[in-house]
């Protein structure tokens, strides 16, 4: 039997040097899994088909071989033993063999197989930590178009609904509240400037009517006791605005003229009061003549009641505004709960993706995290911790061990053989024999007789038969240690 020589490596599997609290692996922690892809790849035919001819495996002898049947013989002289902890709970090395006629090109090709076990698990590693990288950074892609189409999906339904959001219903009933007041006192002031406009009337028709003046002054309905309560009524209104607005407020700054024309017409009519006091003493005079439509007072009163009419539209105007702005803050708030569940479904579809966008973004800067630890070549190795070994002696044949069981399958045939010609033997050999072959009693048996000629011929039968087993031992005993000892 031709000698076959294994060579062998061991070669550790190393952790990451990165503690994984740091840097956490994208990559399969199945290193079985791993280390029998990386075998398959380093097995496939193209690969081994390389070591033969740089080594020149498999030289053709007496019979021509295909490539086909050098890979097969590579492959099967190639083994991969996986080597575990005490527990037999994780892989922690292995051991490449590789068996060949001769001891140089075994060691050659294991160290071959080693540099491509180490070399591609770094790009197994490698290549699969970019993928992982390649395939999060696409969902995360794909997670941040669907946040911004749910960004802009809230978006466009606030500025829809912009008035309408449940967190603008606290400014929307400030707004609402500081609306009515304001409607409260648009409408105080416009009832106000309405009797102020009737007043005013009043006056310019008691002017017209065929009575004296002094009458007219007389009169305390229509004479300075209104005045002065209408002035009353405007310093009232001014004290009312004064408490909730400063002084630069339009409506205050109006009143205050208001009050100072009043104030006027007042001193007007004093004036002309004191110019006829002869009217006020008597009652029952005959009047005088109206005044002309050109009177100062009449003047006076006739701007007054332009401005009074113009206001009271002014007022009008705004009172209308202010409850056509009241009804559209009030449907606002009827909307508000309609748009709370509207924005609460939008909003739930936004924090789903959002919380999904954070972690494969979380998950996409660990990966990159990783992927460069492993271009450092800083995460789980294959080192080598034996050399690839040169074998001195043959692994197969055990020489000794043939030997051995060929001795004691000789024994054995030459026991079987002897027996089994003692067992076709029908001679009868002994006395017992005679006794059991024949039914009457033996009275006396006949010596056997040798002449010296068939004495001496027994003597070199038995010389001869020990010389032969001498012979054979001998021949058994050399060929085993010609076998033993043959390299």
């Amino acid at each position: 039997l031709p000698a076959r020589y294994k060579s062998s490596t061991l070669i550790l599997v190393e952790e990451p040097s990165m503690p994984k609290d740091y840097v956490q692996p994208n990559i399969s922690e199945n290193l079985q899994y791993r280390l029998r892809s990386i075998t398959e790849q380093i097995l496939s035919r193209t690969r081994l088909i390389s070591i033969i001819d740089k080594l020149n495996l498999y030289p053709d002898g007496r019979r021509h071989l295909t490539v086909d049947q050098k890979v097969d013989m590579m492959r099967n002289d190639i083994e991969v033993e996986l080597v575990q902890d005490a527990r037999k709970e994780q892989i922690t090395a292995f051991r490449i063999n590789y068996s060949a006629g001769d001891p140089h090109v075994a060691q050659q090709v294991t160290a071959e197989l080693t540099d491509l076990f180490i070399e591609e698990n770094l790009k197994v590693r490698q290549r699969e930590s970019r993928d992982t990288t390649e395939f999060i950074a696409n969902q995360v892609e794909n997670a941040r178009a669907s946040l911004a189409d749910q960004e802009q999906r809230i978006r466009t339904f606030k500025s829809r609904h912009q008035g309408e959001l449940p967190s603008q219903q606290a400014s929307n009933l400030q707004i609402l509240s500081g609306l009515q007041a304001q409607l409260q006192t648009e409408q105080d002031a416009l009832n106000s400037a309405r009797q102020q406009g009737t007043y005013l009337q009043s006056l310019i028709e008691q002017y017209h009517t065929p009575h004296a003046i002094g009458a007219r002054a007389a009169d305390s309905n229509l004479g300075l006791p209104a005045i002065d309560n209408e002035i009353s009524v405007l310093r009232s209104r001014l004290a009312n605005l004064s408490a909730h607005y400063t002084d630069e407020y339009p409506d205050i700054q109006k009143l205050r003229g208001e009050i100072a024309k009043t104030e006027k017409l007042r001193r007007e009519l004093v004036a002309e009061i004191s110019a006829h006091p002869q009217g006020a003493g008597r009652a029952g005079t005959k009047p005088t003549t109206a005044p002309s439509d050109d009177s100062p007072v009449l003047l006076q009163l006739g701007s007054q009641l332009s401005a009074n009419k113009v206001e009271v539209a002014n007022r009008e105007q705004e009172v209308a505004e202010l409850q056509a702005r009241i009804s559209a803050y009030q449907a606002r708030l009827n909307n508000e709960p309609a748009r709370e569940q509207e924005l609460a479904d939008l909003s739930r579809g936004y924090d789903q993706s959002k919380a999904n966008y954070d972690d494969l973004l979380r998950k996409m800067n660990q990966s990159e995290m990783a992927t460069s630890m492993e271009q450092m070549e800083q995460g789980e190795r294959f080192r080598m911790i034996d050399p690839p070994s040169l074998p001195l002696t043959p692994y197969f044949p055990n020489r000794l061990k043939l030997c051995g069981i060929g001795i004691g399958i000789g024994l054995a045939l030459g026991f079987l053989v002897a027996g089994g010609r003692e067992a076709l033997d029908g001679s009868l050999q002994r006395e017992e024999d005679i006794k059991a072959l024949l039914p009457v009693p033996i009275l006396c048996n006949i010596p056997e007789i040798l002449v010296e000629s068939e004495v001496q011929t027994s003597r070199r039968r038995v010389a001869l038969g020990w010389m032969t087993a001498a012979v054979v031992v001998a021949a058994i005993l050399a060929g085993s240690a010609f076998s033993y000892l043959h390299e």
